[in-house]
């Protein structure tokens, strides 16, 4: 046995003197736990304040609070009870295991009541209302306004752990408390065989108060903490015998145990376990920071020794009172200075929270006081609880948008149902590696899509590639093939209705040039579709079959999100846990002001109806393609009856001056590149919010975040999150135009578009721009680096010529994503579609027509569908994407 189990088997439990989030959440204190080298925990105002005051573990709980309006007091026993909550949780086996002899966690009642009996008693009662678990301790100061608040909480039922004990006589108390409140609870006729109590005696701190008080090199330095504890033990061991307390035992009492507390070594000269070493005993607790934890595994003296030397310890108290040190006036000024100490650490603790708080509110701007009326309202509406009931009218009063709504709500539980499937993710992705294939082309379009590419760029694999290809652009299409050939790759075929017209004609393609080897596709699509049918026939690899009940925006979280994730060697375990950690933060019981994926939906709600519309995503440079995730669901989900959030997504960040009063801004935040520029919005007025994201893994949470908040935001707009009513029309459109092709072998585009000659009327077209409208920039070009660098330094020059937000998005891509936006949100948007003549252009298989003709035609189904809807639009036919500087050049 290591030393740890030795004290254990001596009967002597090690609780943990430290609490932390980060340790909560990163199993660190589960695994101590496991391994047996802790049996419970405690906590008091010093160790929450550097808890929270030195780390950033905090934030995600404290400033949707913060949005919320809550003051400081308020948010830090939230914070508080949160985390003691999570640790009973982690500790309740244990517990459970030994019969309520271990397994405690313990929160202390304010400081500031440490004089106030009546406020005392109420507060341990609330907390163990609030709380609700049963290894929880409530700590109560042994002051002498204390004691009586001890035997009530004690007849109430609560347990308790009575704190800053250092004399006898205060000792000799606090037994009798709890003595007579055991008999007052059995006179009242309730049980006592489940009250639990301990009774924490400080010891080192006896010796740092009186080894200065000492002649240097007195044998008695280091002496009177030891020694009063061994007394405190010899009272322990009278008080519980005797018919008193065989009376209590016989109806279930348990022994009020000593806890050694104060337990580390201040000063250096001493052993670093002495105060363990020492203090060695049956039916005792020693709470110990990490540091003597850590110490004590290592080479803690293991035998009895709480017993030994007792008259030598009566001894040393005598020595010390004929040197004038009297005890009585020595722990009298350490219980003061314990409850001063408490009472500055909350004080401190409160005006950091305070500062935070400011900060948090301060980053919403103008919007401050309309967002914490709205969080209020969606509790007082019951919107958490709604929306975990799959409630359709959050959204909509139409019958039919409710049923869809009701098929679609499946993402909530997205996080259990990937973990269940992970043995099967995994053996699939060690498949893909055994038979030697090192690169993986998604073939997909919007939701089916996007979050693979998210995983590629935040989880670069230096020896597995995984790109996708959303586009049917000629050039870009070529490009995969050579990036992507058959003999080294894997294709993913993802479409989770089955029939996306871009992903029928890449699998076409593709196929053609596997030599038709179906081992080399694979199919992710919803069960019944024409693609399960398709690969059933063409003999894929595998198909996986996707959670129907959850639409394609809303599916990071399942196959179309974790195949690839998989594949890439991603621990898909922690990404869960991540998910997870934020699904528990947005459940139904959770308040609304605690719930982080509700208070952004509030703030993006809000923040829209006020005419802030146009929601700004920066993001430094690895988490650039989580923008474009947020784009989609975002606009996609509430661009309708003429309502919506346009997601503007990386545009190029500028000073606070180019900006209207239409923006709120959102930093993605991994790096800190663009810190300063956001920090000059927030000062300039602008709403400018934060998201650091440190851990990849954190896209898990970020995902499950956004999907709440969007839902939340819709409700708040009025719009079904769940529905593209306006995205059929330019489809149709599209396949009329494919049809009128291949019946006389030409496209008819009503629009020919402007050329290169004629560049500056687009200058013209932008003139038409007013506050609060917008700019998108339609691009049917090959989405490569170049292209992508060219768009943004257009979008530039368009924002400097008409002060309005401009969005990019290469076509047909962002008909999976801003394409709702453009045609049912909003009617203040100036479009530019941009073409060019393909140079090389390739045949679909089988299709009778080229790349080049289908992305014409979905170019021409989206103009003509919106200038049917009254959208203000122009068209600019390029002869070669190149060209496109030309463009740029006319507009600076």
């Amino acid at each position: 046995m290591n030393p740890i189990q030795k004290l254990t088997s001596l009967g002597q439990s090690l609780w943990l003197d430290n609490i932390q989030r980060r340790q909560l959440e990163n199993g660190e204190l589960k695994a101590l736990i496991q391994r047996g080298d802790i049996r419970g925990m405690t906590s008091n105002p010093t160790i929450f304040n550097n808890a929270i005051s030195k780390s950033n573990d905090y934030d995600s709980a404290l400033i949707p609070l913060a949005w919320a309006g809550w003051e400081a007091e308020k948010i830090f026993w939230e914070l508080v009870i949160e985390d003691i909550k999570a640790a009973c949780r982690l500790f309740l086996p244990l517990y459970e295991e030994s019969n309520g002899g271990d397994g405690y966690v313990s929160i202390e009642v304010s400081p500031y009541l440490a004089n106030d009996t009546e406020a005392t008693a109420t507060q341990a009662q609330q907390l163990w209302a609030r709380v609700a678990k049963p290894n929880l301790m409530v700590k109560i100061p042994a002051t002498k306004a204390g004691i009586p608040a001890i035997r009530r909480a004690i007849a109430a039922g609560v347990n308790i752990n009575i704190t800053l004990i250092f004399s006898l006589a205060r000792y000799a108390e606090v037994m009798e408390a709890y003595l007579s409140g055991l008999e007052d609870r059995l006179a009242a006729g309730h049980p006592i065989d489940h009250i639990a109590s301990v009774a924490s005696f400080f010891v080192s701190r006896v010796d740092t108060k009186i080894d200065p008080k000492l002649p240097e090199g007195s044998p008695l330095r280091g002496q009177a903490a030891i020694a009063n504890a061994k007394l405190a033990y010899e009272e322990f061991q009278k008080t519980f015998a005797g018919g008193r307390w065989e009376k209590l035992k016989s109806n279930g009492a348990r022994l009020q145990r000593p806890l050694w507390a104060s337990t580390s070594t201040k000063n250096p000269a001493y052993p670093d376990t002495i105060y363990v070493d020492n203090l060695v005993g049956a039916h005792t607790v020693n709470t110990v920071p990490p540091q003597t934890l850590d110490a004590v595994r290592d080479h803690a003296k293991t035998e009895i020794s709480i017993t030994q030397d007792v008259d030598k310890a009566r001894e040393a108290i005598a020595q010390l009172a004929a040197a004038g040190i009297s005890m009585d006036v020595v722990t009298q000024e350490l219980e003061d200075e314990g409850v001063k100490s408490f009472s500055d650490s909350i004080t401190a603790l409160f005006k950091t929270i305070n500062e935070r708080r400011a900060k948090a509110v301060s980053s919403l701007g103008p919007l401050a006081d309309s967002v914490s009326k709205t969080i209020a309202k969606l509790e007082t509406d019951s919107v958490p609880a709604r929306l975990w009931a799959h409630d359709p009218t959050l959204w909509t009063a139409d019958p039919a948008g409710q049923k869809e709504v009701t098929l679609r709500m499946g993402w909530l539980d997205s996080p259990d149902k990937a973990r269940a499937l992970l043995p099967a993710y995994q053996s699939f992705a060690d498949e893909i590696r055994k038979a030697g294939t090192d690169r993986v082309l998604v073939l997909g379009m919007g939701g089916s899509s996007l979050t693979a590419e998210v995983f590629s760029l935040i989880f670069p694999n230096t020896e597995f590639r995984l790109s996708i290809l959303d586009s049917t652009d000629p050039a870009q299409v070529t490009q995969a093939a050579r990036d992507f050939p058959p003999e080294k790759s894997l294709y993913i075929v993802a479409s989770k209705s089955g029939g996306t017209a871009e992903v029928s004609a890449a699998f076409d393609y593709f196929w053609e040039l596997s030599k038709h080897d179906g081992s080399r596709f694979i199919a992710i699509t919803d069960p019944g579709t024409s693609l399960e049918k398709l690969a059933r026939e063409r003999g894929f690899r595998k198909t996986f079959s996707a959670d129907e009940t959850v639409g394609g925006r809303y599916s990071a979280l399942t196959d179309f999100g974790m195949v690839p994730a998989a594949l890439l060697g991603v621990d898909l375990d922690q990404l869960l846990d991540r998910a997870d950690w934020m699904k528990r933060q947005c459940m139904k019981d959770v308040p609304a002001a605690r719930n982080p994926g509700l208070a952004l939906g509030a703030v993006l709600g809000e923040s829209a109806l006020g005419g802030r519309d146009k929601l700004t995503v920066l993001a430094d440079a690895p988490l650039s393609a989580l923008a474009g995730w947020i784009e989609q669901i975002v606009a996609e989900s509430s661009g309708k009856n003429g309502r919506g959030i346009l997601p503007v997504a990386l545009e190029p960040l500028d000073h606070p001056e180019a900006y209207g009063n239409d923006r709120i801004f959102v930093y993605l935040k991994q790096t800190g590149e663009l810190e300063n520029g956001v920090a000059a919005l927030r000062a300039a007025g602008h709403p400018a919010i934060e998201f650091p994201i440190v851990n990849s893994y954190d896209a898990g949470a970020e995902f499950y975040r956004w999907e709440i908040a969007t839902a939340v935001a819709c409700h708040l707009l009025g719009v079904n999150a769940f529905d593209q009513p306006d995205v059929q029309d330019s489809k149709d459109r599209t396949k009329a135009k494919i049809a009128e092709y291949k019946a006389s072998g030409k496209l008819v585009e009503s629009d020919s578009g402007i050329g290169i000659r004629e560049l500056e009327k687009v200058a013209g077209f932008l003139k038409q721009a007013k506050a609060d409208d917008y700019v998108s920039i339609n691009a049917y070009l090959p989405r490569t680096r170049e292209m992508t660098d060219e768009l943004q330094r257009l979008r530039v020059a368009i924002r400097e010529k008409t002060k309005c937000a401009v969005t990019a998005g290469f076509g047909p891509r962002f008909q999976h994503s801003t394409g709702q936006f453009h045609k049912g949100g909003p009617n203040n948007g100036l479009f530019i579609q941009i073409i060019a003549d393909a140079a090389n252009d390739i045949q679909i298989p089988n299709e009778g027509m080229t790349f080049g003709t289908l992305i014409r035609a979905q170019a021409l189904g989206d103009y003509e569908t919106l200038a049917a809807r009254g959208r203000r639009v122009i068209r600019v036919h390029l002869s070669k994407p190149e060209d496109i500087s030309l463009l740029i050049k006319a507009l600076q």
